[in-house]
């Protein structure tokens, strides 16, 4: 496993070493790898965030970050240059009053990403409502692989680099023809509560991989309609000499390009009739051949399980191919491939049982991640611990969806708090196996010992901290 240092950068006739900003939200994935760049390009970095866990936390201790915890407007140091605000902080925020009552400097990430860290450099953007995260290494990967040296920003912690973001190499004046490379997970979420348009408007990329779209993010967005706007949006920002990899079997993605495109796009999926296609050699995922404009030209054999992880680095592939590298040279590579954390990660073993976290958010990333852990596993009984935590999820938008992802489940423990705001004895009556519902995390993790037993594969699924479950429950086996 590869884990590269982050060295600061000293650069003559940059001051940008002697500039002080402070990020509110930082704990977030995007914003803690904006911190990640921001200390690397050599300024003073600070930040503030109601609630910081790992991963990130741990990044940013690494990366010897000042923390402080709430949004006190104390919080912000009186001598920073910039305030650069995250997306999840609103009007009546106290330090977003503050910084506005005092005529504070004031950006969003995604706008800072633009303006300090793109410019001079080829940007790759991944773009999708599943898989962002997991196709963004991927693709950082397979440019290492092939010794391109990009620079990343992901929306997780990366195991083979051990950071979720870094600069890569450095732009040269007059070296067009090799920009270094800056991969990005292009999200289409508001960028900040004074800029509503999706971040990744804001990279205007050489390529685009545009994985999937499916209704999400039902706090900003009324229905799939707005979010193809948004996509479209992108489409439009990327240039006539660049490229769009694009699911080939999505139907809303179709809808997206049918409004209007200006760049050559080639499609990926299953259907041997599209540019990138994929035949499958094991059912799990694990093995697979690359096959372009239907000829074979890689096989991939790989720790990543289910179909959607076949797109995900199918679509990698095509990218990496449309920026110049081999395929069939870097395939291989991806045997040494070991993700992100909180995608299935194995926390441990104990008393037969094999606990996994998951960073899931949609009853289609849940189905498809059940899906590819059964294929694996055979009649293993799967026992899911879920909490229902992003916007969407709280806010009931896919409620009606949820039960029918769970159906690969052997049996679930559903974590409704209560203030959540929707009836979840509804969803657990509708599970097809075994289905509880808890009030809080003691109360899951104790029904859970009731459950499992030797041989169980235990996945515990929120977007959020889930207050330690995963790891507290493997202390919970070892210590019985």
């Amino acid at each position: 496993m590869v884990h590269l240092p982050i060295p600061v950068r000293e650069r003559i006739g940059d001051n940008r070493n002697m500039s002080k900003i402070h990020i509110l939200g930082i704990a977030g994935t995007f914003m803690g790898g904006v911190a990640a760049l921001a200390r690397e390009l050599g300024y003073q970095v600070e930040g503030s965030d109601q609630a910081v866990y790992p991963p990130m936390s741990n990044q940013l201790e690494t990366l010897g970050i000042s923390l402080s915890q709430g949004y006190l407007p104390s919080n912000i140091s009186t001598d920073c240059d910039e305030v650069v605000i995250g997306n999840a902080l609103s009007r009546g925020n106290p330090a977003v009053e503050a910084v506005l009552d005092a005529g504070r400097r004031y950006t969003s990430g995604a706008q800072w990403l633009s303006e300090q860290v793109l410019p001079g450099r080829d940007t790759l953007a991944v773009a999708g409502t599943h898989g962002k995260t997991t196709t963004t290494t991927i693709l950082s990967f397979l440019l290492q692989a092939a010794g391109r040296e990009p620079g990343f920003l992901i929306g997780g912690v990366a195991e083979d680099f051990g950071v979720s973001a870094r600069l890569g190499g450095s732009p040269q004046a007059g070296d067009a023809a090799e920009r270094p490379l800056f991969v990005v997970e292009a999200d289409e979420y508001d960028t900040a509560f004074f800029d509503k348009r999706s971040k990744f408007v804001h990279y205007r990329p050489l390529v685009a991989i545009l994985n999937n779209l499916e209704f999400d993010h039902a706090d900003i967005f009324p229905d799939v309609a707005a979010i193809q706007r948004q996509f479209h949006h992108l489409v439009r920002t990327v240039p006539g000499r660049g490229r769009l990899i694009v699911n080939g079997e999505d139907k809303y993605l179709a809808e997206v390009l049918a409004m209007g495109c200006w760049t050559p796009v080639e499609r990926f999926g299953f259907d041997p009739a599209l540019e990138w296609s994929a035949r499958l050699l094991n059912e799990d995922g694990s093995r697979f051949v690359v096959l372009h404009r239907g000829a074979d030209v890689a096989t991939v054999e790989w720790p990543l399980l289910g179909r959607h992880n076949v797109l995900n680095g199918l679509a990698a592939l095509a990218a990496a191919h449309a920026v110049g590298v081999d395929v069939a040279a870097v395939a291989p590579a991806l045997a040494r491939f070991h993700s992100v954390k909180r995608r299935m990660e194995v926390i441990g073993q104990s008393q037969g049982v094999t606990i996994y976290d998951d960073f899931a958010h949609h009853p289609t990333a849940i189905h498809t991640t059940l899906e590819g852990l059964r294929a694996k596993v055979g009649q293993a009984r799967i026992v899911v611990a879920m909490e229902p935590r992003s916007n969407s999820m709280r806010l009931g938008a896919h409620a009606d969806a949820l039960a029918p992802s769970l159906d690969i489940a052997d049996a679930v423990v559903f974590l409704a708090r209560p203030e959540l705001p929707w009836d979840a004895a509804r969803v657990i009556a509708a599970v097809r196996g075994e289905a509880q519902a808890v009030p809080d995390t003691d109360a899951l993790l104790a029904r859970l010992g009731e459950v499992v037993r030797d041989g169980d594969h235990v996945v515990f699924m929120s977007n959020g901290g889930f207050d330690g479950a995963p790891r507290r429950f493997l202390a919970q086996l070892q210590q019985a």
